[in-house]
C-alpha cells in the first residue's frame, strides 16, 4: 500500500463531504451521514477497524452532540424568551435611537448587537436576527445581510458561551490526551489555553471588523453612480475605536476567565463604551449618511420584504415602556451566574463532580447525565455533562426572565417551540459529524502493539497530518487559518470545524515542531471568517430578509474580508510560532 493510497482513504469522508454539501448543495442532515459511512468503510476496510470499535467511536460522538445540543438548545430558549417579550426589540431600539447615520447603526447593530447575539446563540443566530433588524430600519436588503455577516465573524470563535472551545477543542483532543499531559494540562485546561491564543489572533484581526462592515455597506450600497470609500474615513476612528474597545474585554476574558464570555463581554463593555462616547458627542460624524434614494436602489438589493416595514417584528409586548437594562438583565444575570460558576473554585469543583470544599465541608458529586465506560468492550469511553455546561445556566436565564418580563404562558411556550424546532435539523448533523470525526480518531486505537502489516501506521488524522507537514512544511502556518476557513465553508460551524480539524491541526504541529496552542488558535482564525460565506448562514440570513437567491453574490462580496482574514491571520500565525513565541507548548 502506497503513502498516496493512505491519504487519498484518510481525505475520502473529507471530500464526500464537500462534494455534496458544496457541489450539489446537499443539506448537512443529508450529507453528513454519508460522510460518517465513508468512515466507517475506510475504517473497517484500511485500518482494519473492528465493528465494535466503529460503534463505539461513533457513539461517543453521538453523546458530544448531545452536550453540543444542550448548550445550543439553552442558548435559543434565551434569546426567543427574550424576542417575545419585546427585550430584543428594546435593545434594538436602544441601539438605533442613539444616531440616524447609517454607518454608524452598522457599528452598533451590526458590529455589536451582532456579536453579543453570536455570544449567546451562535449557529448562525446573528445574521438571522439583525438582518431583519437593519431592514426594519431602512436598509436594503443586501446591505443588511452582508453588514451582519461580516459585523458579527470575530465572535464566532466563541460561539454560543464558548461551545466551540468547550466542544469544538476538547472532543477530538480526547485522542491526544497523554501527549498533552506531557505539558502539565488537562484537556480541557489545554483547550481553554488555546483560546486564549485565539482571542489574541482574532481579538488583533477583529479591531479592523468594524470598518470592514462600514467599508463593505459605504462602497457597495452608496453611490449608484460612482463607488467610493470616502464615506469610510468619516467614522474610521469610530470604527477603530468600536474596534479596540471590543477587542480588549474579548481577549482578557478569553484569558483570566475562560471561553464561554469573551463574546459576551467584548459586545457588552465595549458596546457600552461606545454608547456612553457617542452621547458624550464624541466620534460622531459632521454629517450624516444615508443610502441613496429607494426609487434608485438596484432590483437586486431589495427582497419581498419592504425596508423600513416592520414585517420582522417579533415582539409582542410594548417594548417602549420596558427600560434598557430591565431588557439586559436577563444576560446581565447569564455573566454573573458563568462567572460564578466558572471562577469560584468550589462552585467549579462541584458541578464538575470534583472534590469541593463547600461551607467547610468536603463535598464530591456525580452530576453527569450518563458515563459509558468501555463502550461495547472497547477502550472507548463517553459521558454526558450538564451541570457545569453553559446549557444549564442559559435555560436558568430564560426561566428567570419569565417573571421579570411578566410573560404570558402562550410566548413562553412559543418560545421553547421555536427553539426546539432549530435543533432538529442540526441534531443529525452533529452527531453523524462528530460521530465520522472519532471514527478518523480511533482508526488504529484497537492495535495494542502497534498497527498491523498492511495497515497504516497512525489514525487518519494523523495520516492526513504527516502527508500536510511533508508537503507544506515549515510555511504550514501561513496556511492554517485557511484548513479552519475551509472547514467553515463546507460545514457552516465553526464548532464542526474546530471538531473535524482541531486534531489534525494538533499533529501537524507536533510533526513540524510547532506550537501546538498557536496552530489551534490559527484553526480559529479560518473558522471564524469561514461562516461569513458559509452557504446556509448566507440562505439562512437571506430568507430573513425575504432576499432568496442571492448566495452567490453574498459570497462573493464577502470574500474582501475573507481575503484579509486569511492573509494576515496567516502572517500573525506565522511570526507567533517563529518568532515571538516558539516555546509555546
Amino acid at each position: 500500500m502506497t503513502g498516496l493510497i493512505e491519504v487519498g482513504a484518510a481525505l475520502a469522508p473529507l471530500v464526500i463531504v464537500a462534494v455534496l454539501l458544496v457541489g450539489l448543495l446537499w443539506p448537512a442532515a443529508r450529507a453528513m451521514p454519508v460522510a460518517w459511512l465513508v468512515a466507517a468503510i475506510v475504517g473497517f476496510v484500511i485500518w482494519d477497524m473492528p465493528f465494535e470499535w466503529i460503534v463505539a467511536a461513533s457513539v461517543r460522538g453521538g453523546m458530544a452532540a448531545i452536550e453540543i445540543l444542550w448548550i445550543v438548545f439553552g442558548a435559543l430558549v434565551l434569546l426567543y424568551t427574550l424576542m417575545r417579550s419585546g427585550a430584543v426589540d428594546r435593545i434594538n431600539d436602544g441601539f438605533a435611537s442613539i444616531s440616524e447615520d447609517r454607518r454608524v447603526q452598522v457599528v452598533l447593530l451590526a458590529f455589536f448587537l451582532a456579536t453579543f447575539i453570536e455570544g449567546v446563540a451562535g449557529f448562525g443566530t446573528p445574521a438571522a436576527v439583525v438582518a431583519p433588524l437593519l431592514l426594519a430600519l431602512g436598509f436594503p436588503a443586501l446591505a443588511a445581510v452582508v453588514a451582519a455577516l461580516v459585523g458579527h465573524a470575530v465572535a464566532t470563535v466563541f460561539g454560543a458561551v464558548g461551545t466551540p472551545v468547550i466542544v469544538g477543542f476538547e472532543a477530538p483532543l480526547g485522542s491526544v490526551e497523554d501527549v498533552i499531559a506531557t505539558g502539565g494540562m488537562s484537556v480541557g485546561e489545554f483547550a481553554a489555553s488555546a483560546g486564549g491564543w485565539a482571542a489574541l489572533f482574532n481579538g488583533i484581526l477583529g479591531v479592523l471588523m468594524p470598518m470592514f462592515a462600514v467599508g463593505m455597506v459605504v462602497y457597495f450600497f452608496g453611490d449608484t453612480e460612482k463607488r467610493s470609500l470616502a464615506p469610510l474615513w468619516d467614522v474610521a476612528p469610530l470604527c477603530l475605536f468600536a474596534g479596540v474597545a471590543f477587542a480588549v474585554p474579548y481577549w482578557a476574558s478569553a484569558w483570566f476567565i475562560g471561553p464561554e464570555l469573551p463574546s459576551l463581554i467584548g459586545a457588552m463593555v465595549g458596546g457600552a463604551i461606545v454608547v456612553v462616547a457617542l452621547r458624550a458627542g464624541y466620534f460622531e460624524p459632521d454629517a450624516t449618511w444615508e443610502f441613496p434614494p429607494q426609487d434608485e436602489w438596484p432590483d437586486h438589493w431589495v427582497g419581498t420584504i419592504e425596508p423600513g416595514s416592520d414585517e420582522t417584528d417579533t415582539a409582542t409586548a410594548d417594548t417602549q415602556s420596558m427600560s434598557l437594562l430591565r431588557a439586559w438583565s436577563p444576560y446581565l444575570i447569564l455573566v454573573v451566574l458563568l462567572i460564578g460558576t466558572r471562577v469560584i473554585e468550589p462552585a467549579a469543583d462541584f458541578l464538575q463532580g470534583e472534590v469541593a470544599e463547600l461551607f467547610g465541608t468536603t463535598v464530591q458529586t456525580n452530576l453527569v447525565f450518563l458515563e459509558w465506560n468501555s463502550i461495547f468492550g472497547t477502550e472507548i469511553s463517553g459521558a454526558i455533562d450538564w451541570a457545569y455546561v453553559p446549557g444549564t445556566w442559559l435555560i436558568i436565564s430564560a426561566l428567570i426572565a419569565i417573571p421579570l418580563f411578566g410573560m404570558r404562558t402562550d410566548e413562553v411556550v412559543g418560545a421553547w417551540r421555536e427553539a426546539g424546532s432549530k435543533i432538529v435539523s442540526p441534531l443529525v448533523a452533529l452527531v453523524f459529524v462528530i460521530a465520522m470525526v472519532e471514527i478518523m480518531l480511533e482508526t488504529d486505537a484497537h492495535f495494542e502493539d502497534g498497527a498491523a502489516a498492511g495497515v497504516p501506521d497512525g489514525s487518519m488524522i494523523v495520516v492526513l497530518a504527516d502527508a500536510t507537514a511533508a508537503v507544506i512544511g515549515p510555511a504550514y502556518p501561513m496556511f492554517a487559518p485557511a484548513v479552519g476557513a475551509l472547514g467553515a465553508f463546507i460545514a457552516g460551524s465553526i464548532t464542526v470545524s474546530n471538531i473535524t480539524f482541531s486534531a489534525f491541526q494538533f499533529e501537524v504541529a507536533q510533526s513540524l515542531g510547532l506550537p501546538t496552542q498557536l496552530m489551534l488558535g490559527a484553526q480559529s482564525i479560518g473558522a471564524a471568517i469561514g461562516n461569513v460565506i458559509a452557504i446556509h448562514n448566507v440562505i439562512a440570513a437571506l430568507a430573513t430578509v425575504g432576499l432568496v437567491g442571492k448566495t452567490g453574490r453574498i459570497v462573493r462580496l464577502n470574500l474582501i474580508p475573507v481575503a484579509y482574514y486569511l492573509f494576515v491571520g496567516g502572517l500573525l500565525t506565522t511570526i507567533a510560532a517563529y518568532v515571538v513565541f516558539p516555546t509555546v507548548f
